[in-house]
Protein backbone atom coordinates (compact mmCIF):
# COMPACT_ATOMS: atom_id res chain seq x y z
CA UNK A 1 0.00 0.00 0.00
CA UNK A 2 1.27 3.08 -1.00
CA UNK A 3 1.85 6.03 1.65
CA UNK A 4 -0.59 8.98 1.48
CA UNK A 5 0.68 12.28 1.93
CA UNK A 6 -1.20 14.72 4.13
CA UNK A 7 -0.34 17.82 6.00
CA UNK A 8 -0.27 17.91 9.90
CA UNK A 9 -2.10 20.71 10.19
CA UNK A 10 -5.15 18.72 9.98
CA UNK A 11 -4.28 16.00 12.14
CA UNK A 12 -4.88 13.28 9.70
CA UNK A 13 -1.37 11.52 10.29
CA UNK A 14 -0.47 11.76 14.20
CA UNK A 15 2.58 10.03 15.29
CA UNK A 16 3.33 9.64 19.21
CA UNK A 17 6.82 9.19 20.47
CA UNK A 18 6.55 8.16 24.48
CA UNK A 19 10.08 7.36 24.75
CA UNK A 20 11.57 10.39 26.01
CA UNK A 21 12.18 12.09 29.41
CA UNK A 22 10.13 15.51 30.16
CA UNK A 23 11.10 18.48 32.41
CA UNK A 24 9.25 20.81 34.17
CA UNK A 25 9.93 23.57 36.67
CA UNK A 26 6.86 25.08 38.93
CA UNK A 27 6.84 28.85 40.34
CA UNK A 28 4.40 30.04 42.54
CA UNK A 29 4.99 33.84 41.83
CA UNK A 30 2.80 37.03 43.65
CA UNK A 31 -1.51 37.63 43.11
CA UNK A 32 -1.97 34.10 42.85
CA UNK A 33 -0.71 33.54 39.59
CA UNK A 34 1.38 30.34 38.94
CA UNK A 35 3.93 29.32 36.27
CA UNK A 36 5.23 26.55 35.61
CA UNK A 37 8.22 25.62 32.73
CA UNK A 38 8.21 22.45 30.72
CA UNK A 39 10.35 20.98 27.59
CA UNK A 40 8.42 19.01 25.44
CA UNK A 41 9.28 15.21 23.92
CA UNK A 42 12.49 15.85 21.97
CA UNK A 43 12.50 15.21 18.34
CA UNK A 44 15.52 14.72 15.75
CA UNK A 45 16.98 17.07 12.73
CA UNK A 46 19.58 17.00 10.78
CA UNK A 47 20.86 19.61 7.74
CA UNK A 48 18.15 20.13 5.66
CA UNK A 49 15.55 17.97 7.56
CA UNK A 50 12.38 18.54 7.63
CA UNK A 51 10.18 17.62 11.85
CA UNK A 52 6.77 17.66 11.38
CA UNK A 53 5.46 16.40 14.70
CA UNK A 54 2.90 15.34 16.78
CA UNK A 55 3.20 15.26 20.62
CA UNK A 56 0.08 13.54 22.44
CA UNK A 57 -0.55 13.99 26.15
CA UNK A 58 2.03 17.08 27.22
CA UNK A 59 2.35 18.43 30.22
CA UNK A 60 -0.50 21.13 31.16
CA UNK A 61 -1.22 22.66 34.42
CA UNK A 62 -4.15 20.51 36.38
CA UNK A 63 -7.48 21.25 37.83
CA UNK A 64 -9.71 24.12 36.82
CA UNK A 65 -7.52 27.09 36.29
CA UNK A 66 -7.83 30.35 33.91
CA UNK A 67 -4.83 30.61 31.94
CA UNK A 68 -3.08 33.86 31.71
CA UNK A 69 -0.19 33.99 29.32
CA UNK A 70 1.56 30.55 27.40
CA UNK A 71 5.36 31.20 25.85
CA UNK A 72 7.06 28.81 23.80
CA UNK A 73 10.80 28.58 22.29
CA UNK A 74 13.31 26.22 20.85
CA UNK A 75 16.07 24.46 22.24
CA UNK A 76 18.19 21.89 22.16
CA UNK A 77 19.39 19.27 23.86
CA UNK A 78 21.49 21.60 26.77
CA UNK A 79 18.37 23.97 26.96
CA UNK A 80 20.25 26.37 24.34
CA UNK A 81 17.92 28.30 22.11
CA UNK A 82 18.01 27.71 18.81
CA UNK A 83 18.51 30.32 16.28
CA UNK A 84 16.05 30.59 13.41
CA UNK A 85 19.25 30.67 10.60
CA UNK A 86 20.03 26.94 11.94
CA UNK A 87 16.74 26.00 12.71
CA UNK A 88 13.29 27.54 11.60
CA UNK A 89 9.83 26.96 13.81
CA UNK A 90 7.09 27.13 11.26
CA UNK A 91 4.40 26.36 13.59
CA UNK A 92 3.61 24.91 16.80
CA UNK A 93 0.15 24.18 18.13
CA UNK A 94 -1.00 23.54 21.32
CA UNK A 95 -4.57 21.66 20.89
CA UNK A 96 -6.90 20.27 23.56
CA UNK A 97 -8.69 17.00 23.27
CA UNK A 98 -10.75 15.11 25.45
CA UNK A 99 -9.76 11.44 26.05
CA UNK A 100 -11.61 8.49 27.50
CA UNK A 101 -10.20 7.08 30.38
CA UNK A 102 -11.16 3.40 29.40
CA UNK A 103 -8.86 3.54 26.28
CA UNK A 104 -6.03 5.42 27.37
CA UNK A 105 -3.75 2.41 27.71
CA UNK A 106 -5.10 1.31 24.14
CA UNK A 107 -4.57 4.52 22.35
CA UNK A 108 -1.34 4.34 23.79
CA UNK A 109 -0.43 0.58 23.09
CA UNK A 110 -1.64 1.53 19.52
CA UNK A 111 -1.15 5.06 18.52
CA UNK A 112 -4.57 4.93 17.55
CA UNK A 113 -6.88 7.94 17.59
CA UNK A 114 -9.87 6.86 15.67
CA UNK A 115 -11.26 6.02 19.01
CA UNK A 116 -11.63 7.35 22.74
CA UNK A 117 -10.14 10.61 21.71
CA UNK A 118 -12.77 13.70 21.00
CA UNK A 119 -10.69 17.07 20.02
CA UNK A 120 -12.40 20.65 21.23
CA UNK A 121 -11.49 23.25 18.86
CA UNK A 122 -11.16 26.85 19.61
CA UNK A 123 -14.15 28.99 18.80
CA UNK A 124 -13.04 30.09 15.99
CA UNK A 125 -15.01 30.31 12.40
CA UNK A 126 -12.95 27.51 10.49
CA UNK A 127 -14.75 24.28 9.33
CA UNK A 128 -13.67 21.18 10.90
CA UNK A 129 -10.06 20.55 12.22
CA UNK A 130 -8.81 23.52 10.47
CA UNK A 131 -6.78 25.63 12.83
CA UNK A 132 -8.10 23.82 16.07
CA UNK A 133 -5.20 25.07 18.20
CA UNK A 134 -5.93 27.30 21.57
CA UNK A 135 -1.85 28.74 21.38
CA UNK A 136 0.42 28.58 18.59
CA UNK A 137 2.55 31.10 16.39
CA UNK A 138 6.28 30.13 14.82
CA UNK A 139 9.53 32.42 14.07
CA UNK A 140 7.53 35.04 15.79
CA UNK A 141 7.21 33.30 19.28
CA UNK A 142 10.11 34.62 21.33
CA UNK A 143 8.70 38.02 20.33
CA UNK A 144 5.46 38.10 20.89
CA UNK A 145 3.56 38.38 23.84
CA UNK A 146 0.58 36.25 25.02
CA UNK A 147 -0.29 37.93 28.45
CA UNK A 148 -3.77 38.39 29.45
CA UNK A 149 -4.88 41.49 31.48
CA UNK A 150 -6.39 40.98 34.41
CA UNK A 151 -8.82 39.59 35.54
CA UNK A 152 -9.19 38.15 32.27
CA UNK A 153 -7.80 34.90 30.91
CA UNK A 154 -8.91 31.67 29.44
CA UNK A 155 -10.72 29.15 31.45
CA UNK A 156 -9.68 25.49 31.47
CA UNK A 157 -10.42 22.20 33.47
CA UNK A 158 -13.94 23.27 34.49
CA UNK A 159 -15.14 19.38 35.27
CA UNK A 160 -18.86 20.74 34.67
CA UNK A 161 -18.07 20.95 30.86
CA UNK A 162 -16.05 17.67 30.56
CA UNK A 163 -17.37 14.86 29.30
CA UNK A 164 -18.40 11.90 31.73
CA UNK A 165 -15.74 9.33 31.20
CA UNK A 166 -13.11 11.43 29.70
CA UNK A 167 -10.20 13.56 30.71
CA UNK A 168 -8.58 16.74 29.47
CA UNK A 169 -5.46 17.14 27.68
CA UNK A 170 -3.10 18.78 25.35
CA UNK A 171 -1.18 17.96 22.93
CA UNK A 172 1.12 19.74 20.45
CA UNK A 173 1.51 20.21 16.69
CA UNK A 174 4.94 21.00 15.61
CA UNK A 175 7.10 21.89 12.25
CA UNK A 176 10.17 23.22 12.18
CA UNK A 177 12.75 23.38 9.10
CA UNK A 178 16.24 22.38 9.62
CA UNK A 179 18.30 24.77 7.02
CA UNK A 180 21.86 24.29 8.17
CA UNK A 181 23.36 24.09 4.62
CA UNK A 182 20.27 24.79 2.94
CA UNK A 183 20.74 25.27 -1.06
CA UNK A 184 18.07 28.05 -0.72
CA UNK A 185 17.40 29.31 3.04
CA UNK A 186 14.60 31.30 2.72
CA UNK A 187 12.75 28.64 -0.52
CA UNK A 188 13.34 25.40 2.09
CA UNK A 189 11.60 28.06 5.16
CA UNK A 190 8.81 28.31 2.47
CA UNK A 191 8.57 24.70 1.56
CA UNK A 192 9.15 25.25 -1.82
CA UNK A 193 8.25 21.89 -2.98
CA UNK A 194 11.10 21.41 -5.96
CA UNK A 195 13.51 22.20 -2.86
CA UNK A 196 12.16 18.69 -0.95
CA UNK A 197 12.96 14.83 -1.91
CA UNK A 198 9.64 14.75 -2.51
CA UNK A 199 8.64 10.68 -3.75
CA UNK A 200 8.21 10.83 -7.93
CA UNK A 201 4.11 9.97 -7.67
CA UNK A 202 3.80 12.78 -4.49
CA UNK A 203 1.15 14.42 -6.98
CA UNK A 204 -0.57 11.24 -7.69
CA UNK A 205 -1.13 10.23 -3.96
CA UNK A 206 -1.34 13.48 -2.02
CA UNK A 207 -4.78 14.87 -1.32
CA UNK A 208 -5.62 18.56 -0.57
CA UNK A 209 -7.08 20.44 2.65
CA UNK A 210 -10.97 19.68 0.13
CA UNK A 211 -9.95 15.64 0.09
CA UNK A 212 -9.14 16.22 -3.98
CA UNK A 213 -5.92 15.33 -6.07
CA UNK A 214 -3.12 17.80 -5.07
CA UNK A 215 -2.79 20.18 -8.04
CA UNK A 216 0.18 20.44 -10.09
CA UNK A 217 0.11 23.92 -10.23
CA UNK A 218 0.68 23.31 -6.12
CA UNK A 219 4.64 25.04 -5.68
CA UNK A 220 4.96 24.78 -1.71
CA UNK A 221 3.32 24.95 1.71
CA UNK A 222 2.59 22.58 4.45
CA UNK A 223 1.36 19.38 2.13
CA UNK A 224 5.49 19.77 1.17
CA UNK A 225 7.08 19.69 4.38
CA UNK A 226 6.77 16.28 5.45
CA UNK A 227 8.10 14.49 8.77
CA UNK A 228 11.64 13.36 7.46
CA UNK A 229 11.46 14.94 4.30
CA UNK A 230 14.99 16.47 2.75
CA UNK A 231 15.52 20.39 1.59
CA UNK A 232 18.30 20.35 -1.25
CA UNK A 233 21.86 21.13 0.50
CA UNK A 234 24.67 22.70 -0.58
CA UNK A 235 27.45 20.41 -2.84
CA UNK A 236 29.02 18.52 0.12
CA UNK A 237 27.49 20.50 2.95
CA UNK A 238 27.89 17.84 5.89
CA UNK A 239 26.78 18.74 9.39
CA UNK A 240 25.74 16.71 13.15
CA UNK A 241 22.18 15.77 13.60
CA UNK A 242 20.59 16.73 16.36
CA UNK A 243 17.51 16.17 19.27
CA UNK A 244 15.72 19.73 19.80
CA UNK A 245 12.52 20.11 22.15
CA UNK A 246 9.69 22.69 22.73
CA UNK A 247 10.38 24.83 26.02
CA UNK A 248 7.28 26.53 26.74
CA UNK A 249 6.48 28.16 30.08
CA UNK A 250 2.49 29.03 30.98
CA UNK A 251 0.97 31.21 33.82
CA UNK A 252 -2.31 30.69 35.51
CA UNK A 253 -4.60 31.44 38.19
CA UNK A 254 -6.62 29.10 40.06
CA UNK A 255 -10.41 29.75 39.03
CA UNK A 256 -12.63 31.45 40.89
CA UNK A 257 -15.44 34.13 40.98
CA UNK A 258 -12.96 36.85 40.69
CA UNK A 259 -11.73 35.73 36.82
CA UNK A 260 -13.28 36.24 33.53
CA UNK A 261 -13.52 34.39 30.50
CA UNK A 262 -12.23 35.04 27.53
CA UNK A 263 -13.43 32.90 24.09
CA UNK A 264 -10.13 32.54 21.60
CA UNK A 265 -11.21 32.79 18.04
CA UNK A 266 -8.75 32.33 14.55
CA UNK A 267 -9.44 34.01 11.87
CA UNK A 268 -7.97 33.24 8.35
CA UNK A 269 -7.79 35.37 5.53
CA UNK A 270 -8.19 32.98 3.52
CA UNK A 271 -11.70 31.74 4.70
CA UNK A 272 -14.01 31.86 1.43
CA UNK A 273 -17.25 31.75 3.07
CA UNK A 274 -20.38 31.13 1.29
CA UNK A 275 -23.96 30.65 2.62
CA UNK A 276 -26.59 27.88 2.89
CA UNK A 277 -29.62 29.94 3.64
CA UNK A 278 -28.98 32.27 7.31
CA UNK A 279 -25.91 29.37 7.53
CA UNK A 280 -22.31 30.55 7.00
CA UNK A 281 -20.30 27.73 5.58
CA UNK A 282 -16.60 28.90 6.00
CA UNK A 283 -14.01 27.31 3.53
CA UNK A 284 -10.26 28.02 5.37
CA UNK A 285 -6.81 27.28 3.38
CA UNK A 286 -4.93 28.23 6.19
CA UNK A 287 -2.07 29.17 3.66
CA UNK A 288 -1.51 31.09 0.06
CA UNK A 289 0.59 31.67 -2.82
CA UNK A 290 1.74 34.90 -3.44
CA UNK A 291 2.23 34.80 -7.70
CA UNK A 292 4.96 35.51 -9.37
CA UNK A 293 4.96 38.69 -10.44
CA UNK A 294 7.19 42.32 -10.83
CA UNK A 295 7.82 43.50 -7.92
CA UNK A 296 6.10 46.66 -6.42
CA UNK A 297 6.46 49.26 -3.95
CA UNK A 298 2.33 48.51 -2.94
CA UNK A 299 1.88 45.05 -0.88
CA UNK A 300 -0.27 42.12 -1.93
CA UNK A 301 -3.25 41.81 0.15
CA UNK A 302 -5.30 38.54 0.75
CA UNK A 303 -8.47 39.78 2.05
CA UNK A 304 -11.32 37.94 4.20
CA UNK A 305 -14.77 39.16 4.79
CA UNK A 306 -15.80 36.83 8.07
CA UNK A 307 -19.31 36.68 9.53
CA UNK A 308 -19.24 36.37 13.54
CA UNK A 309 -22.05 34.50 14.64
CA UNK A 310 -21.03 35.49 18.21
CA UNK A 311 -19.51 38.73 19.35
CA UNK A 312 -18.14 40.05 22.36
CA UNK A 313 -15.66 42.90 23.76
CA UNK A 314 -12.03 42.61 22.17
CA UNK A 315 -9.67 42.38 24.68
CA UNK A 316 -6.48 41.29 22.56
CA UNK A 317 -5.54 40.41 19.25
CA UNK A 318 -2.33 39.44 17.20
CA UNK A 319 -1.53 37.71 14.25
CA UNK A 320 0.67 34.48 13.02
CA UNK A 321 2.26 35.24 9.35
CA UNK A 322 5.74 34.35 8.02
CA UNK A 323 8.92 36.35 6.85
CA UNK A 324 8.02 39.06 4.27
CA UNK A 325 4.60 40.21 6.66
CA UNK A 326 3.78 44.44 6.07
CA UNK A 327 0.95 43.86 7.87
CA UNK A 328 -2.08 42.35 9.14
CA UNK A 329 -5.28 44.27 10.30
CA UNK A 330 -8.90 43.54 11.58
CA UNK A 331 -11.66 45.76 10.49
CA UNK A 332 -15.79 46.16 12.41
CA UNK A 333 -18.31 46.27 9.30
CA UNK A 334 -18.61 49.80 10.04
CA UNK A 335 -14.57 50.04 8.46
CA UNK A 336 -12.87 50.80 11.87
CA UNK A 337 -9.87 48.96 12.66
CA UNK A 338 -10.21 46.88 15.54
CA UNK A 339 -6.55 45.81 15.88
CA UNK A 340 -3.38 46.28 13.17
CA UNK A 341 -0.53 43.66 13.94
CA UNK A 342 2.33 44.77 12.55
CA UNK A 343 6.26 42.42 12.12
CA UNK A 344 9.43 43.21 13.85
CA UNK A 345 12.68 42.18 12.12
CA UNK A 346 15.69 40.73 13.80
CA UNK A 347 19.16 42.74 12.47
CA UNK A 348 21.62 40.53 14.28
CA UNK A 349 22.50 37.03 14.98
CA UNK A 350 22.04 36.58 18.27
CA UNK A 351 18.88 34.46 19.66
CA UNK A 352 15.81 36.36 19.25
CA UNK A 353 17.28 39.04 16.86
CA UNK A 354 18.45 36.97 13.70
CA UNK A 355 18.56 38.86 10.68
CA UNK A 356 15.69 38.99 8.32
CA UNK A 357 13.44 37.00 9.82
CA UNK A 358 10.47 37.44 11.82
CA UNK A 359 11.24 37.46 15.42
CA UNK A 360 7.73 39.05 16.76
CA UNK A 361 4.35 40.27 16.18
CA UNK A 362 3.15 43.35 17.51
CA UNK A 363 -0.45 42.44 19.86
CA UNK A 364 -3.44 44.77 20.17
CA UNK A 365 -4.72 45.42 24.34
CA UNK A 366 -7.35 47.69 23.16
CA UNK A 367 -8.97 49.87 26.62
CA UNK A 368 -11.61 47.61 28.35
CA UNK A 369 -14.83 47.91 27.19
CA UNK A 370 -13.79 50.79 23.58
CA UNK A 371 -13.74 47.84 21.59
CA UNK A 372 -17.02 45.85 20.89
CA UNK A 373 -17.73 43.06 17.93
CA UNK A 374 -21.60 42.32 17.64
CA UNK A 375 -23.40 39.09 17.44
CA UNK A 376 -23.49 38.76 13.73
CA UNK A 377 -21.20 41.16 12.71
CA UNK A 378 -18.77 41.15 9.83
CA UNK A 379 -15.24 41.45 10.22
CA UNK A 380 -12.83 42.11 7.33
CA UNK A 381 -9.50 40.38 7.92
CA UNK A 382 -6.55 41.93 5.01
CA UNK A 383 -3.28 39.92 5.40
CA UNK A 384 -0.33 42.13 3.56
CA UNK A 385 2.89 40.50 2.51
CA UNK A 386 5.72 42.24 0.18
CA UNK A 387 4.29 41.52 -3.72
CA UNK A 388 7.10 38.92 -4.38
CA UNK A 389 6.82 35.27 -5.20
CA UNK A 390 6.04 33.64 -1.91
CA UNK A 391 4.45 29.93 -1.20
CA UNK A 392 2.58 28.81 2.11
CA UNK A 393 2.22 32.32 3.30
CA UNK A 394 -0.05 32.55 6.36
CA UNK A 395 -2.82 35.09 7.58
CA UNK A 396 -3.92 34.28 10.47
CA UNK A 397 -5.26 36.48 13.63
CA UNK A 398 -5.44 35.55 17.08
CA UNK A 399 -8.28 37.40 19.28
CA UNK A 400 -9.31 37.34 22.66
CA UNK A 401 -13.44 38.13 23.23
CA UNK A 402 -15.13 38.60 26.37
CA UNK A 403 -18.96 38.30 26.76
CA UNK A 404 -18.63 40.85 30.15
CA UNK A 405 -16.65 43.52 31.27
CA UNK A 406 -16.29 42.56 34.84
CA UNK A 407 -16.89 39.49 37.33
CA UNK A 408 -20.46 39.11 38.41
CA UNK A 409 -21.13 39.93 41.62
CA UNK A 410 -23.84 37.17 43.34
CA UNK A 411 -25.38 38.78 46.57
CA UNK A 412 -27.69 36.33 49.00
Amino acid sequence: MRKVFKPSILLLSIIVFLSTKRFSIFVRAGNDIESATFVSESFEVGPGKIAAKTFLDIKFPKGHIGVKSFDVELVDEDGNSVPLYETYIHHWFAIKYFENITLSQNIEQYHDLRNGVVFQRNQGTCQGYMLPHYWGLGAESRGTSSNLPDPFAVELGNPIKLPYGFKEKWMFNIMAIDTRGAHNRKGCTECRCKLLNLPKDFYNITKGIDGQPLSLSYKGGLFCCQDNLQCKLKKGFEGPRRNLSLRYKIRWVDWDEHQVPLNFYILDATDRVRSNGSIAIHDCQAEYTIPRIHDSDSPHVQKANIPMEKGGYLFYGTAHMHTGVVNATLYGQDGRILCTSTPKYGTGKEVGNEKGYVVGMSGCYPKPGSMKINDGEILTLESRYENKFRTGAMGHFYIYLADQLHTKVVKD
